[in-house]
């Protein structure tokens, strides 16, 4: 597994980076950072989104749960511009099971969430200082990145017993780019994620396969609002291997690398912070990506956020 110590993580901040360090990111398309934000920082971004949630008001018809598997998602979507228009706003999107036959909940609000997205970065200050902090900007300079924005921002719970499975799958099916390879996820455990609770697992070396499935938009009205095309791959499960990673790390994510997350069965939850980077500099962005700029939020650029 690529792992990083925190002497490691501590070169990045006082600006080196080990030529071993880069090179187990680029052999196997992931990266953990052990200790790259502080407890103080976790728990600050915990109690704020505990905030969020408190002021939440989500029209009954846009209680959707949330899924990554094809015709689950395409139901759960319900309304398509709550989905589609989420990109420079806070949304709230749900586990299965959570509400009753009129929308109502089952279970206590913050129990009920799957994810919070996808602005978060840009909407709340809290997500924006650690998203735009300058040791995730001098993480992106290590990386190479000469001019990266924030493309999107999510909050995962994964809450304990109902907390969903995330399949095997590639970040560059959602978020399109060409050429590929542009995009990189940060992954920012809140918690302790252990293989009981649902840490990531990897296929290692997987991002350099290129992508044969796609995420795409369908024409303005129609439903479905996005389609796939293309054919996903079959994996091998024996192939994957696990990252657990403690409170306050950072797991990087190659855009092309296969990963995947089991369901979280155990009494604990598995908060998660994430967020997605792209190099814009010689990048086009899809337009065909369900996830679009807006005249209101343009895609942000890291090294110029205060």
């Amino acid at each position: 597994m690529a792992f990083v110590t925190q002497e490691q993580i501590s070169q990045v901040r006082e600006g080196s980076w080990s030529r071993e360090t880069g090179e187990k990111f680029h052999r196997d398309g992931f990266l953990a950072l052990e200790e790259f934000f502080t407890m103080e920082e976790c728990n600050a971004a915990q109690a704020q989104i505990q905030k969020i949630i408190a002021e939440m008001d989500v029209p009954p018809e846009c209680r959707t749960e949330f899924s990554t598997k094809h015709e689950e998602q395409l139901r759960a979507q319900g309304n398509a511009d709550y989905f589609l228009t989420s990109g420079d706003k806070i949304r709230f999107f749900f586990e299965k099971g959570v509400f009753d036959e009129k929308g109502e909940f089952l279970v206590p609000k913050d129990k009920s969430i799957n994810k919070i997205g996808h602005a978060l970065h840009a909407s709340d200050a809290v997500f924006k200082q650690m998203t735009f902090s300058s040791k995730v900007q001098a993480l992106a300079r290590k990386l190479g990145l000469e001019n990266p924005v924030v493309v999107q921002s999510m909050y995962i719970f994964k809450p304990p017993h109902i907390g969903g499975e995330v399949t095997a799958h590639q970040d560059a099916t959602f978020l399109h780019t060409e050429p590929l390879g542009r995009v990189v996820g940060l992954w920012v455990a809140l918690e302790d994620a252990a293989e009981e609770n649902g840490c990531l697992w990897f296929l290692p070396g997987s991002h350099t396969s290129g992508i044969t499935r796609r995420m795409v938009r369908t024409p303005p009205g129609t439903i479905p609002c996005t389609q796939f095309i293309g054919t996903e791959r079959e994996y091998d499960s024996s192939q994957f291997i696990p990252a657990p990673i403690g409170k306050g790390g950072l797991i990087l994510i190659h855009g092309e690398v296969v990963h995947k997350s089991e369901a979280n069965l155990s009494a604990s939850s598995r908060h998660v912070y994430t967020f997605h980077l792209m190099e814009a500099k010689d990048t086009l962005w899809s337009k065909e990506n369900w996830l679009q700029p807006t005249p209101e939020l343009p895609f942000p650029s890291l090294y110029t956020q205060n």
